[in-house]
């Protein structure tokens, strides 16, 4: 607050009371006429926020907190709340597009700024204590991960326009960053309007030993068991298991659940040098087939 006050901003600190509250608290603003809002905590948080503001023109700034907020990261804030502070007044609004999810939790969907994930990782993010997740942070999502080894993942149908594929695992990333510190998806950015969809095929965890290599060698568009696609809509089918979903980290109810982009519908401030650091969009490729790409 006081960096922001030295800076000239006139602001005021709205703290949230519990899960689920940001959104609403937002909203009012965006009501009350608010000509910029804040929201300084992790990629939860930012996601009720965002929700409390989709299809406004009022930007959003990040003040980076939480566990692992790759938000912060994509944008290149770094983890510091001080220091994305004092850099509020050099950022630029880029109006960009969204996702959304329907599911039976949110039938009348609910809007993400990151990502979705099915099967392995929500099944992680569903079980994972809120204990472990403030004592050990970022540490906590890879030990759940580990425990899965030698245990059967339940696979569900995925469709990405024409291609069905069974997976137990799918990412449909609006970001490169995973986690904060690794790169899934490789090809998308925030400033286009689509899903970089990763397909992780097996009922192994196993295999996703290989996939993690293939992660660190920037090679997973040529690992066997994985497809690269890029689409505007996925549609993920339940078997006969439940199958968790998750929005941004946080979960997100169950399959079945269809996703789509929402264009136009968010003025995010950027830092300066942003739109140029990400790649251009990749042209050469039909939109609905795998996509191999370097």
């Amino acid at each position: 607050m006081e960096i922001l006050q030295r800076a000239g901003h006139g602001v005021r600190a709205l703290p949230t009371t519990g899960p689920g509250t940001a959104g609403s608290i937002a909203a009012q603003c965006v009501n009350d006429g608010a000509d910029l809002i804040l929201a300084a905590g992790g990629d939860g948080t930012i996601n009720e926020v965002v929700n409390g503001m989709v299809n406004s023109f009022v930007p959003l700034g990040i003040l980076p907190g939480g566990t692992a907020n790759v938000l912060a990261m994509e944008l290149g804030l770094g983890t510091k709340m001080e220091s994305a502070a004092g850099v509020v007044g050099q950022c630029l609004p880029e109006r960009i597009s969204v996702g959304m999810i329907k599911n039976e939790m949110y039938p009348a969907g609910r809007h993400f700024l990151l990502m979705t994930g099915a099967g392995l990782d929500a099944h992680i993010v569903y079980h994972m204590s809120a204990g472990w997740k403030a004592a050990l942070g970022k540490v906590a999502y890879w030990i759940g991960g580990f425990a899965q080894l030698g245990r059967r993942l339940p696979e569900f149908e995925t469709h990405v326009g024409q291609r069905q594929m069974r997976a137990s695992f799918v990412l449909a990333s609006r970001v490169r960053n995973y986690g904060g510190d690794i790169e899934i998806a490789r090809t998308v950015s925030l400033l286009e309007d689509r899903f970089e969809v990763i397909v992780f095929e097996g009922q192994s965890a196993f295999p996703y030993l290989r996939y993690l290599l293939g992660i660190a060698l920037r090679r997973l568009d040529h690992t066997r068991g994985v497809h690269v696609l890029h689409a505007t809509e996925v549609e993920m089918e339940a078997g006969s298991e439940r199958i968790y979903v998750q929005i941004d980290g946080e979960f997100a109810g169950w399959l079945p659940s269809q996703l789509k982009i929402v264009p136009d519908s968010l003025t995010l401030l950027t830092p300066p040098g942003f739109r140029a650091s990400v790649s251009q969009p990749i042209t050469d490729q039909a939109q609905w087939t795998t996509s191999p790409t370097h």
